[in-house]
């Protein structure tokens, strides 16, 4: 019988709150749902666990013995079975007041569905849990939990976000800099704690890549041909932004003298995909008002994976202003798909209930056809709902026949979508 050992996060730590996600779980508190934080690996999940604690705490004035908290990404549970974590976790329950379980990184446990399913069930627990892998979402889980769990994707640092971070650890500057830094080094929490070199930070970044790599994609699925795995990697990093199909990858491979089969390819960045490095974005068709399945385009988790691993070079930093549009819409609640009206293409159609907004994004207009270009694409699209070119140009603003012009910094503070 194994034993875990369970900790309580400490009085005394400092943790800059994240409201984004604080002010969307807080509300399910004490209810019968189960929290399912999901992430790419280091984004800040087990930090917001304790954010909650520590609500829980202040807030609700819970005790501390009414308090599980444990991690099971250490190789201590590597072989703990389902049976070993449902008479641990039920041996610390107590029974005459609610006990919250916080269980970060559970799907390290092979069968946690069921068990956590019988706690809910059986005993006043009000139950949280988080992964780094979407085999957290498995159909176990649709089996086990139908309609009693809410989940919540937790994204690398916003903007905002990042601002706050550096005004907490060390010093702020002008924004436009501060912007810059962003492009340049991304927004996973861990390296913005002090102020890191550039390369600390890639240092820092590369090691999530590494441990997201080989713990969730390799040792988990038996890949044997990790240097193939790697150059598909690298050829999706490399063109991030871009339409994307398996066949175009296995072109490339054949000119490197080099073989890969579409099944292949599609199988690798499904892997990337479930480890959340790589988030799918459709094309939807604005006449047809479909889903398109082909074509689609990726974005990565965070933009500094993609310098990490192929270094940082200005020719990309237009993919990257793209990426980071991206995540800002995901991280508000949008559904974000890449428009299709007749031949052209809106980088962004971003929908969420009733509302829609649409978004190109560029780096800066140079020429009366750039300038064309952009704005061509959003007038062909005959409704109402906001229109905006977002754009790193500092004179960015006004307003082009109904179109909003914003500076890429303004847009990411906006509180107006």
């Amino acid at each position: 019988m194994i034993v875990l050992r369970y900790h309580l996060y400490g009085r005394g730590e400092c943790m800059i709150e994240r409201p984004l996600y604080l002010d969307k779980i807080m509300p399910f508190v004490d209810t019968p749902f189960v929290k399912i934080l999901t992430g790419v690996r280091r984004c800040g999940k087990s930090t917001i666990l304790k954010m909650i604690i520590k609500k829980l705490r202040e807030e609700k004035h819970v005790d501390d013995e009414q308090i599980l908290s444990y991690r099971f990404d250490s190789m201590e549970y590597e072989d703990m079975t389902t049976k070993e974590l449902y008479l641990e976790l039920k041996s610390k329950i107590i029974r005459s007041k609610k006990t919250y379980l916080f269980l970060d990184e559970i799907q390290e446990i092979e069968g946690w569905e069921k068990v956590v399913n019988t706690l809910a069930s059986d005993f006043d627990v009000d139950i949280y849990i988080t992964g780094s892998n979407s085999r957290m979402m498995s159909s176990e889980i649709s089996t086990y939990l139908t309609g009693r769990y809410i989940t919540f994707h937790i994204y690398t640092l916003s903007f905002e976000e990042y601002l706050m971070f550096k005004k907490s650890y060390t010093t702020l500057k002008e924004l436009k800099q501060e912007f810059s830094q962003y492009v340049r080094l991304g927004g996973f929490p861990a390296t913005h704690l002090q102020d890191y070199s550039q390369d600390e930070v890639y240092t820092i970044v590369k090691d999530i890549y590494n441990s997201t790599i080989f713990s969730d994609i390799v040792r988990r699925n038996q890949v044997k041909k990790i240097d193939q795995l790697e150059r598909v990697v690298k050829y999706t990093f490399n063109n991030i932004g871009n339409t994307f199909s398996a066949n175009s990858i296995s072109n490339y491979f054949k000119s490197e003298q080099r073989k890969i089969d579409n099944e292949t390819v599609y199988s690798y960045l499904e892997k990337l995909q479930k480890a959340y490095i790589l988030h799918k974005c459709f094309r939807y068709d604005l006449q047809g008002k479909d889903i398109l399945k082909t074509q689609e385009k990726f974005y990565l988790a965070d933009v500094s994976l993609r310098y990490s691993v192929l270094g940082y070079t200005v020719d990309s930093v237009a993919a990257s202003l793209e990426n980071i549009v991206y995540l800002e819409l995901k991280r508000r609640g949008y559904d974000v798909y890449i428009g299709k009206i007749k031949d052209k293409e809106i980088d962004f159609v971003a929908t969420k209930q009733n509302e829609k907004i649409y978004v190109q994004v560029t780096q800066e207009i140079k020429s009366e056809k750039t300038q064309k270009r952009e704005y061509e694409q959003l007038l062909e699209i005959r409704d109402n709902y906001p229109k905006y070119v977002v754009m790193a140009d500092d004179f960015a603003g006004g307003n082009y026949e109904g179109i909003k012009t914003m500076n890429i910094v303004d847009f990411l503070l906006s509180k107006e979508y």
